[in-house]
């Protein structure tokens, strides 16, 4: 079996976000954002619960408003991930999430106001050892750097993500990452080049506002995709207008993709074309149905012809070349015995039930 080829990793120093480590090396983790009323602890438990159990690493919680920043001490406690609280405008609700201990506040640096406020956060966090996001955002960037470069551009979100980067510097506050996030996918992905070849801090990589699943799922596997086969992003966010646990299994699907992550069972299935001699289309709709939950790092391949059939199965770690009505089995490149359609599913669900991964995966 051909192993899977990795893209290189850009050196970053490396910050902890509660027990998950960001940067360094460490594996790319994936966030999501939670997208009930903050002040609805069960609510917002609930929905952090299922993020988790979808491969969520860390999850941010909006903090704006006083019911809100009332309700984070509760929702830190009971969360099974690191819990980041998200700021705008008011930088006492940032002081109130650090109270209630926090794994990581953001903070938009084109709206949290003075450096004096700014420091004040960075004092409390540092007490705590408490990390900050400075999260650039192309639609609230600071207005006199707005007039400098006319409108938002690569260096403009650069230059915001230093201005604030040296404010914490200068303050002796180096715990750091930083996005400079967008929803043109082009100039977030020159803002972050910029910053990955002049820094060392690592970065959380996104298309803010992607859209619907179709379309944020494509922007933000282009945008974010990009990127980390070039080595750039430490942590990654998939924005959708949808539940958070879609955000996770496209991010998830977008690091393993690429060989950055391999928790879960991937399935691998041809286009299908008028050369298909088999229902591929329900076997492979069942199984992924029927391995959602399985944790094993495993890449099944199912080709519904004898074209591409046999090579591609035979590079899967469990795989099925299909024939009219029939399907070769593959197990780690070797064929284990002929199947009739009908016996395909239960086949390959008894060869997950008895994989073993190799000590390497």
């Amino acid at each position: 079996m051909a192993p899977m080829v990795k893209p290189p990793r850009r050196n970053t120093r490396r910050v902890m976000v509660g027990s998950i480590p960001v940067g360094g090396g460490s594996p790319v983790s994936v966030q999501t954002m939670t997208k009930t009323k903050t002040s609805d602890v069960e609510a917002t438990l609930a929905q952090i619960r299922e993020a988790a159990e979808a491969g969520c690493d860390i999850v941010r919680v909006t903090v704006n408003d006083k019911n809100a920043a009332a309700a984070i001490t509760d929702i830190v406690a009971g969360s099974p991930i690191p819990v980041v609280s998200d700021i705008h405008f008011n930088h006492v609700f940032a002081l109130k999430s650090i109270e209630a201990g926090v794994a990581k506040v953001r903070i938009n640096p084109g709206n949290i106001g003075s450096v004096d406020r700014i420091h004040e956060v960075l004092s409390a966090a540092r007490e705590r050892n408490i990390p900050i996001r400075i999260g650039v955002n192309s639609g609230s960037l600071e207005e006199d750097i707005l007039e400098r470069h006319g409108y938002p551009t690569a260096e403009a979100l650069y230059e915001s993500a230093m201005r604030h980067a040296e404010i914490c510097e200068d303050f002796g506050f180096t715990d750091i990452i930083i996005s400079v996030k967008s929803t043109d996918v082009s100039l977030m992905i020159q803002a972050y080049r910029l910053l990955a070849a002049r820094t060392d801090y690592p970065l959380h990589l996104g298309v803010t506002e992607a859209g619907t699943i179709r379309v944020g799922t494509i922007k933000s596997a282009v945008g974010i995709g990009t990127l980390l086969a070039e080595g750039i992003g430490d942590t990654i966010r998939v924005s959708l207008t949808d539940v958070p646990v879609r955000e996770i299994e496209v991010g998830k699907e977008i690091l393993r993709s690429l060989g950055l992550a391999s928790r879960g069972v991937e399935i691998i299935a041809c286009p299908t074309c008028g050369r298909l001699e088999v229902d591929l289309f329900r076997i492979t709709a069942e199984l992924e149905k029927a391995l959602a939950g399985v944790k094993k790092p495993i890449r099944i391949a199912l080709l519904g012809c004898v074209v591409n059939g046999p090579g591609e199965a035979s590079e899967a770690d469990i795989g099925v070349a299909a024939g009219k009505g029939v399907g070769i089995l593959y197990r780690k490149g070797k064929v284990v015995r002929k199947l009739k359609e009908e016996e395909i599913i239960a086949a390959v669900l008894e060869e997950v039930r008895n994989f073993q991964p190799d000590e390497s995966d």
